[in-house]
């Protein structure tokens, strides 16, 4: 596309303007080929006709589109021109307030005089590690860029820093050195980066000075390079100085100052130290005065001068030397003041005993007499003899500032050398990084030779920068195998060839000055016969010939010749200098060492400046005339050399640019002068780069970025799976000049415009769509507009229609009830008419009625009565009929029955003589048999069914009698009470006759009084009215006093509620504060201890021998510099000898510090402590407050409390003091349940028994101990061997019948002590020692007797209180029974009945569910205790034989028994381990250092080697062995200490250990035996507890190492996660489509186009659930996992946040909904893992906050106010920051406005929050390990084989 096409209406231009420089149009009309005028509308409003020129015909440049402005890299624009740069720098600084900006290679860094927070340790931090292009511009980025590319290319690197006086250039170089001390550290303890920055405060005290452009500029260039070793730390430095400005040691203009270190020393002045240099005020000195202005507005020279010395006293400058310093400078004020008379006109003097000579000589150490002499004196020398002539008062002052020049020369020379020296390092130098701190371009009214060589030296560095821009570019088209073509680029080596070339300017200048009569004009002539009409670059001023004019790449020069000879001889008077080296002041002479290389024998003055160079790190072996040509040599000629050097130097290293542009003249903030900007564009080269950038393809994309951005011009068909295609493909229909664009490997290249065209065609498609969107959605509108009037018209029709139809039904309804009320009313009429009549009617009726029915009753009574005479009269007649009839009949039957009887016997007798008939009848009577064989069972069946039907019944019948005798009986008591109520009654009415009497006394006494009482009312009424009267007023008053009274009492408590309330946040925040500053200490010291291991390490490889005495080092261990108790492991033992003595010279250092760590936590704790008191005393003040009316009986529970802990105190006493019968009655006790224990019940009779039985045995052994005891002192011959067999039965029978484990256990103990004590005069017993063994016996046995007397009145006491206990419970009982009778006795007899009766049958299923219950825990106490039972006879008999074999016989004999228990051994596992001595080692490498945690983690038990420690830590308390605990636990430490430190890398690894640490920390606590960690154990946990050792000092340790390790496990899962959160959280599109991407400049972005092995956001949710699942298979503590959650979540937080505010085009409205959703899906894997609660969400609230902010509307004032109640989690500058770099990605969006901003700013000017910018991502919440006990028992514990533990045992 032409370039003429994109001139068409509404484009933006460029047009020049004398003022702006450049001022915006917009085109009226399009621009067509020919046209000679351009119609243009200007932003002020004003139409205006802008001529082309007709020789070029060249259009105004074009203006980028709105979305490009303000990009971070000004080779982004599209349109490539000086006025594009200007703008875009404009807008940035002035709008955004963004000082950096990248020009392709080039930072250009904006002064902005004013203090900016981005500079500090978070924002180095923030961009450590990051890619160049990644971030916003800084001077960060481009130091980090030098540190990357020196490691990963190892290659030496550069940082060119130049600008004008005033830009900022020290201030960058001395940026870019911090960065490189803060990110890379030192590789020794010299902390060289300390040094590094220590250089800056007194170069800059001895080289930099106040200017009229700047307060503190550097009078100096310097070259600093910075060296580091093969791991990148900084070992060392050296600086190289250029150019010193001497002149302004003697001579400062209006408002400028001579060197800072002058006014330091005067303002210094009153020190002691200092008394002895005579100081005054500044403006005593000429030195110092003649700027007028002595003082810099907010700078204080004393402090300044504190800061010098400290930083001389860091770089090894000891205090006799910097009082040398001072001396010497002191001197310099001194011999400015000194003054001179003249003689005449070619002589002066010095006036006689002249004071500030007299100081300077005694300052200096010379003799007076001679320096005064020389002063005004000077020496001629001839080839025969020498002339001393004196010389005039000018030549004298000019002489007198020459030696004042000189001699500060050689200070600064000297400083510098010690500088160097303090910085270098004795380690080889792997590669360095040099900051290039040099003057730019200078140009001012009058340029003289300081200026020639500043301007020199810049035309170097830019043909240096040309070049290496130009290489840059060549290999960029040649990566991308783009056609190279040469780009014309502008090569300024002419015009060094003009000033460095022989017979140039330098060459003659030099030949001038060695001419005897050698002066400025003739060395002007020179320069005109030689260069001028020869040379286009040099030309003569018109109206001068002292002058001559130089063309340089930024501007033309004119250079006054007038002082360049005496400047470029620099040379001082021999005599002098002769007379300062014979001083008596050892430093002076110091300084003139080389003075005779230096000192020209010919005499003059010189204000110019003096290079410094290197020296070289080996001598040059010259020839011996080389000396003499050396001392010849002038400051050109230097200068030159050392430019050379600097450039080869340069040209070995790889650059990076940093060009400063002072913004304005007038040291204004953040205001821009685009004249003055623009001439230092040019001069800075950045201009020359975008020219070469425009020359060639400026644009660069790669095919992805290109296809996203333009996905909207293709059409669907277009698009193709391979990317490069498809962008080929839409770019020939799109563009269709193929000069415009080109196709490399991964990118595409475009001609200047291009992208601004595609930019227009995208904007014009999109607009198109905007406008069919807008269309369709207008439609849309104004229809549903339409249908909602439609809609109101036919609602509005509705609601007349019903308003008229409601009324016509209201005339209706009217009508209707009118008619109604009629009807209603008339019928009443008729009806009540009617009513009369009929009830009239009816009463007749009803008489009449009457009257028939009572004749007809009186007839149907007779009738029924004749009847019932009749039936009984017809019933007696029938009945008497049928009695005669039944007797007639039956008689009949009787005679007819007895005549067929006869005639059937007969028949029957004649058929029984026939034997057939027999036969016949016997079978009959067969079958008749079997039939009635079947009846007669058939009748038993049913006799048994009747029966059992009988009994049934009987029982039915005698329960239903039971129930009916039950029911009588209760009939009788209740016809009983009926009696007693009728006595009542009677009683009752017998009563209500009395008081009826009463009654009618009352009344007649009653009317009486009330006679009088009226006359009383009468009386008092008047009374009770004035009272009422001043009774409301009075209530009036108290109201309002109440009402007052509430008030006040309300504010009162509201303000103490609040200030309490505050006062406990504060205190909590303090105490958070005060642990988060005591954890950080730990984590400083485990640092230091890490860095002391590795410095013995080093010394371990080193082996370097070392003469002396030798000993072990005591104090190497960290744990033992570290915890209060000594170890006994010796870590070093395999340590040579000869490197024993280098670490015990390290261990003072590691002490003190520990010392001082130690003092540190003490006072800590002491302050915690006070806080901690302060806030009871708060809580106590409030409670008494509250509660005073509650105060005695408070006193009382009080002391009823302390007498409950007091008496529980003793019972724990008690229990301690208890024998093990007590023991086993106890845990019997205890293990059976209160209804089996209780008294009656069968196993308390039980136990009971035994105990008696127990009881009684224990007496029969107390009698054969007194008789064995009495046997033993009788018998002497016990002790002889001749009758150990007859006594050893004995006591083996006495031993066999204690059957108790206690008293066999103690009387082996008091045989074995009886025998130790009567061991020397067992042999002389008599008399006197045998009544002494007979009293010691009977004290033993009565002791004995009363431990078991008291032993049982405490189990009678025991029975005791429970058996008060059944009483009290019997006592409530019946009570409650009393209570439920008083209220059935008040209920009626039927309901008393049943009441009754549901309490009966409540309360005996309640009964019998208790008894069943009492049965089934009855019979499990049982078989429990046969178990036991089975398990001691077991062990005793166990015990019995082992006695028998351990205990010899003649061992029994030997030893007299004393009568003490003896414990018998038991054989369970009580949950402890041991193990040898010597295994010691073993056990901690298998437990802990050889220890996989993947395999722990999965096959076993949570935190079982815990378990395993503390169980053998246990045991050792069980054995007393303080040894063995101490050597444990301080192994355990140090193994723990050794595993983290080798694989401290690995997550699982230090989790592990986590969670291990805090479980034996609980255990340690669990079992300690202290109440409040006891709560929650069981019984036979508590019996685990320690008995012998308070290791609380070892929990505060084991807690520290925790704290040591939860931080160490927060840097490995930060170090994990932090390459994946920018990525993951910022760059990567987790909702395709919504962010488009932005043309982007050289320095190319991280894609945010998800390629392979870049991060998402599922991998940071990948690796959180890693995280969590790995930390919950370690069985680590719930709480501890929502901390590290919460920090894991913080640290995401943190560094997404400062991303954000460190990169521009992160900062748009669809990256905030990015952000969002990132939140929400983080928020959802909370949700998921159920750690809402954890407090991880509210560290997201800045990142959520920011992220609304950024879609929220900003324009109005009420956006800001919501603005500002919405983002109380950020801090004002994080605000305005964001508001600031919000960047619109597409054309629809808008900027923030400047007023916006401002608006924000003045509504939160209030807020005082911190005035840092970015987060502290490296901050450490402070942790916290609640008490978690477990409820795992010990004795359960298995160990497995696998963990190589077979050594140990289980007691």
């Amino acid at each position: 596309m032409a370039a003429s096409e994109l001139y068409t209406k509404f484009a933006r231009v460029w047009i020049p303007d004398p003022e702006e420089v450049w001022k915006s149009a917009e085109l009226i009309k399009d621009y067509k080929p020919g046209d000679k005028v351009l119609l243009l509308h200007l932003e002020e409003g004003k139409d205006l006709e802008y001529r082309l020129d007709p020789k070029t015909k060249e259009l105004p440049h074009l203006r980028n589109p709105d979305i490009l402005v303000g990009e971070n890299d000004l080779t982004a624009l599209s349109y490539l021109h000086e006025p594009a740069v200007l703008h875009n720098l404009r807008v940035r600084f002035i709008d955004s307030k963004l000082i950096y900006t990248y020009c392709g290679i080039v930072l250009v860094a904006i002064n902005p005089y004013e203090q900016l927070p981005i500079y500090g340790e978070d924002i180095i931090n923030a961009y450590s590690g990051q890619n160049m292009g990644d971030m916003d511009p800084h001077i960060f980025a481009v130091a980090e860029e030098a540190y990357k590319q020196m490691a990963r290319d190892e290659r030496n690197q550069s940082i060119i820093v130049s600008g004008e006086s005033g830009a900022g250039k020290t201030v960058s170089a001395k940026y870019a050195m911090r960065y490189f001390a803060t990110v890379s550290g030192s590789a020794s303890e010299a902390n060289v980066e300390e040094k590094v920055l220590a250089s800056n405060p007194i170069m800059e005290s001895i080289g930099n000075a106040k200017t009229t452009r700047n307060d503190n500029s550097s009078r100096f260039g310097k070259y600093i390079e910075i060296g580091f070793d093969k791991r990148y730390r900084i070992i060392g430095a050296n600086m190289r100085t250029y150019l010193l400005e001497k002149s302004r040691v003697v001579f400062q203009a209006e408002e400028e100052r001579n060197y800072h270190i002058f006014y330091q020393l005067c303002a210094s002045a009153k020190l002691p130290e200092f008394k002895m240099l005579r100081l005054g005020n500044a403006n005593y000195f000429l030195y110092t005065k003649q700027g007028g202005s002595p003082v810099i507005e907010g700078v204080d020279d004393a402090k300044e001068m504190a800061h010098t010395r400290q930083a001389c006293t860091l770089l090894g400058i000891n205090e006799s030397s910097q009082m040398g310093i001072f001396r010497i400078l002191a001197g310099i004020l001194h011999l400015g003041n000194v003054g001179f008379t003249s003689r005449d006109s070619d002589s002066c003097t010095i006036p006689p005993k002249h004071e500030p000579l007299i100081i300077f000589c005694d300052l200096m150490g010379v003799d007076y007499e001679e320096m005064c002499h020389w002063l005004c004196h000077r020496k001629l020398a001839t080839a025969t003899e020498t002339y001393i002539k004196p010389i005039s008062k000018l030549q004298a002052t000019n002489a007198r500032d020459a030696l004042a020049k000189h001699i500060y020369a050689k200070l600064f020379n000297w400083i510098v050398d010690h500088v160097n020296q303090a910085l270098h390092s004795a380690v080889k130098q792997h590669s360095f990084i040099g900051v290039l701190d040099i003057y730019g371009f200078e140009t001012f009214e009058i340029n003289s030779f300081e200026q020639f060589c500043i301007n020199y030296a810049n035309e170097k560095l830019q043909q240096q920068f040309n070049m290496h821009v130009f290489k840059l570019e060549q290999e960029e088209y040649m990566k991308e195998q783009i056609p190279w073509t040469l780009i014309d680029f502008y090569d300024n080596q002419p015009c060094i060839n003009l000033i460095e070339s022989k017979l140039g300017i330098l060459d003659l200048l030099d030949e001038e000055c060695k001419m005897p009569k050698g002066t400025d004009d003739t060395w002007a002539q020179k320069l005109y016969n030689t260069h001028l009409n020869k040379c286009t670059l040099f030309e003569k001023p018109r109206l001068s010939n002292k002058a001559f004019i130089i063309q340089h790449f930024a501007d033309k020069v004119e250079y006054q010749c007038e002082g360049f000879l005496e400047k470029n001889k620099d040379t001082v008077f021999e005599e002098q200098i002769k007379v300062l080296k014979s001083s008596k002041f050892k430093m002076l002479p110091e300084l003139f060492q080389d003075d005779d290389k230096a000192i020209s024998p010919t005499s003059a003055t010189s204000s110019g400046r003096v290079p410094l160079t290197r020296t070289p790190a080996k001598p040059i072996k010259g020839r011996p005339g080389q000396a003499a040509k050396e001392h010849k040599k002038t400051v050109g000629h230097q200068f030159r050399n050392s430019l050379h050097l600097l450039m080869e130097t340069l040209n070995a290293t790889t650059p990076h640019y940093v060009r400063c542009i002072k913004p304005n003249d007038f040291k204004f903030p953040f205001t821009f002068d685009e004249k003055r900007a623009v001439q230092q564009l040019r001069a800075c080269g950045v201009l020359e780069t975008i020219r070469i950038s425009a020359a060639g393809f400026p644009s660069r994309w790669t095919y992805q970025e290109f296809f996203s951005r333009y996905r909207v011009l293709m059409k669907q068909k277009d698009v193709l799976s391979d990317r490069k295609q498809t962008c080929k493909n839409v770019l020939e229909k799109l563009i269709v000049d193929k000069d415009k664009y080109q196709f490399g490997k991964t990118k595409i290249f475009f001609r200047a415009g291009q992208v601004a065209y595609l930019e227009k065609l995208r904007a014009d498609k999109l607009r198109a769509a905007c406008i069919r969107i807008q269309k369709t959605i207008r439609g849309w509108l104004l229809r549903k507009k339409y249908l909602r009037m439609r809609k109101a018209a036919i609602t509005v029709q509705r609601y007349v229609r019903g308003y008229q139809a409601r009324c016509y039904a209201k005339f209706l309804r009217r009508t209707k009830a009118a008619t109604i009320i009629q009807k209603y009313w008339r019928m009443y009429v008729v009806r009540r008419r009617y009513k009369i009549r009929r009830a009239a009617t009816i009463v007749l009726q009803s008489y009449l009625r009457g009257y028939l029915a009572r004749n007809r009753y009186r007839k149907i009574l007779r009738e029924h009565k004749a009847i019932i005479i009749q039936k009984w009269v017809r019933g007696w007649l029938a009945k008497t009929h049928y009695k005669r009839s039944m007797r007639a009949i039956i008689y009949l039957q009787c005679c007819f029955r007895r005549m067929m009887a006869k005639r059937e016997l007969k028949k029957l007798k004649i058929e029984a003589r026939s034997v057939e008939r027999y036969k016949k009848l016997h079978i009959g009577m067969e079958n008749k048999i079997m039939q009635l064989q079947r009846k007669v069972d058939e009748q038993n069946k049913d006799y048994k069914c009747l029966m059992e039907k009988l009994t049934n019944l009987e029982g039915i019948y005698n329960s239903e009698t039971e129930k009916l005798r039950s029911d009588v009986e209760r009939l009788q008591l209740s016809e009983e009470e009926a009696k007693i109520a009728t006595g009542r009654v009677l009683s009752l009415q017998e009563e209500i006759a009395k008081l009826r009497k009463d009654l009618e006394e009352t009344r007649s006494e009653k009317k009486s009084i009330e006679e009088r009482a009226d006359r009383y009312k009468q009386e008092t009424e008047q009374l009770v009215s004035n009272l009422k009267e001043e009774n409301t007023l009075l209530k009036q008053e108290k109201e309002t006093l109440n009402h007052l009274i509430v008030e006040q009492a309300k504010e009162m408590t509201e303000t103490m509620e609040k200030k309490l309330i505050e006062e406990t946040k504060q205190l909590e925040l303090d105490l958070n504060d005060e642990r988060l500053r005591y954890q950080n200490l730990l984590n400083e010291f485990s640092r230091l201890e890490e860095r002391y291991d590795d410095l013995k390490e080093e010394i371990m490889l080193m082996n370097v021998p070392k003469p002396g005495h030798k000993r072990t080092d005591s104090t190497h261990s960290s744990n033992e510099s570290e915890y209060p108790f000594t170890s006994e492991i010796a870590e070093t033992e395999d340590i040579p000898s000869r490197t024993e003595e280098l670490s015990e010279k390290k261990v003072p250092l590691d002490m003190s510090l520990f010392l001082k760590l130690q003092k540190r936590v003490t006072e800590l704790e002491q302050e915690k402590q006070v806080l901690q008191d302060e806030l009871d005393h708060k809580e106590e003040q409030v409670l008494r407050s509250k509660a005073k009316e509650e105060e005695r009986p408070q006193i009382r529970g009080a002391e009823l409390e302390y007498e409950s802990l007091k008496r529980q105190e003793l019972e724990s006493e008690n229990k301690k003091l208890k024998n093990e019968l007590n023991e086993l009655r106890k845990a019997l006790s205890e293990k059976s349940a209160p209804e089996v224990t209780a008294p009656g019940a069968p196993a308390y009779r039980v136990l009971m028994e035994q105990l008696t039985s127990v009881s009684e045995e224990l007496d029969v052994r107390k009698e054969e101990v007194l008789i064995l005891r009495s046997q033993l002192v009788s018998q002497k011959e016990a002790i002889q061997p001749k009758n150990t067999m007859t006594d050893s039965t004995i006591l083996l029978e006495d031993v066999q019948k204690m059957k108790d484990k206690g008293e066999i256990a103690q009387a082996y103990i008091g045989l074995k002590e009886t025998n130790r004590s009567s061991a020397m005069d067992c042999h002389e017993l008599n008399e006197d020692g045998e009544l002494w063994l007979v009293y010691e016996g009977l004290k033993q046995a009565n002791r004995l007797l009363e431990s078991q007397l008291q032993s049982q009145k405490r189990s009678h006491e025991n029975e005791a209180e429970v058996l008060r206990g059944e009483i009290q419970s019997l006592k409530e009982e019946n009570n409650r029974q009393q209570q439920l009778l008083a209220q059935n006795l008040q209920l009626p007899p039927e309901a008393r009945i049943e009441a009754s009766l549901q309490h009966e049958i409540t309360r005996l299923t309640n009964e019998n569910l208790d008894l069943m219950e009492q049965l089934e825990k009855q019979d499990k106490t049982v078989r429990k205790l046969k178990k036991q039972l089975k398990v001691f006879a077991k062990k005793i008999g166990e015990l019995e034989v082992g006695q028998m074999e351990n205990i010899s016989p003649g061992q029994i004999i030997d030893e007299p028994i004393r009568p003490v228990n003896i414990p018998r051994k038991e054989k369970d596992f009580q949950g402890m381990l041991d193990y040898k001595k010597e295994d010691e080692q073993k056990l901690v490498k298998n437990l802990i250092l050889e220890l996989k945690p993947r395999g722990v983690a999965v096959n076993l038990i949570p935190g079982l080697p815990a378990y395993i420690l503390f169980m053998c830590v246990r045991h050792a308390d069980y054995l007393n062995d303080d040894q063995k605990v101490r050597s444990l636990l301080t192994s355990t430490i140090n193994s723990i200490k050794k595993v983290l430190k080798k694989r401290g890398d690995d997550f699982e690894t230090v989790s592990f250990w986590l969670s291990n640490t805090c479980r034996f920390l609980h255990c340690l606590k669990q079992y300690s035996g202290e109440e409040g960690f006891m709560k929650h154990n069981t019984s036979r946990q508590n019996e685990h507890c320690l008995t012998n050792f308070d290791l609380a000092e070892y929990r505060q340790v084991l807690s520290d190492l925790a704290i040591q390790i939860y931080q160490h496990l927060v840097r490995v899962l930060e170090n994990i996660l932090q390459p994946m959160i920018v990525s993951g959280m910022l760059e990567h599109e987790t909702i395709q489509g919504v962010s488009g991407v932005k043309p982007t400049g050289l320095r190319k972005r991280t894609s945010s186009i998800a390629d392979e092995g870049t991060y998402t956001l599922d991998s940071i949710l990948r690796q959180l659930n890693s995280f969590h699942s790995v930390m919950c298979q370690h069985g680590m503590d719930p709480e501890l996992i929502k901390q590290v959650v919460k920090q894991m979540f913080y640290i995401v937080g943190a560094i997404t946040l400062n991303n954000l505010l460190l990169r521009k085009d992160m900062c748009s409205w669809s990256k905030g909904m990015q952000i969002r959703y990132n939140v929400s899906q983080l928020e959802e894997w909370l949700r998921d893992k159920n750690l809402m609660n954890s407090g991880a969400k509210e560290t997201l609230e800045p990142l959520i906050q920011a992220a609304q902010l950024l879609q929220v509307k900003k324009k109005t004032d009420e956006d800001a106010e919501a603005i500002c109640s919405m983002c109380n989690a950020l801090t004002t500058a994080q605000i305005v920051k964001v508001l600031n770099l919000y960047t619109p990605v597409n054309e629809f969006e808008e900027r923030v406005s400047v007023s916006f901003i401002r608006t924000i700013q003045m509504r939160l000017r209030d807020r005082k929050d911190s005035p840092q910018l970015l987060m502290d991502a490296k901050h450490i919440f402070p942790v916290t390990f609640p008490f978690n006990p477990s409820s795992l028992a010990l004795e359960t514990i298995q160990i497995p084989a696998s963990l190589g533990l077979g050594f140990i045992s289980r007691v």
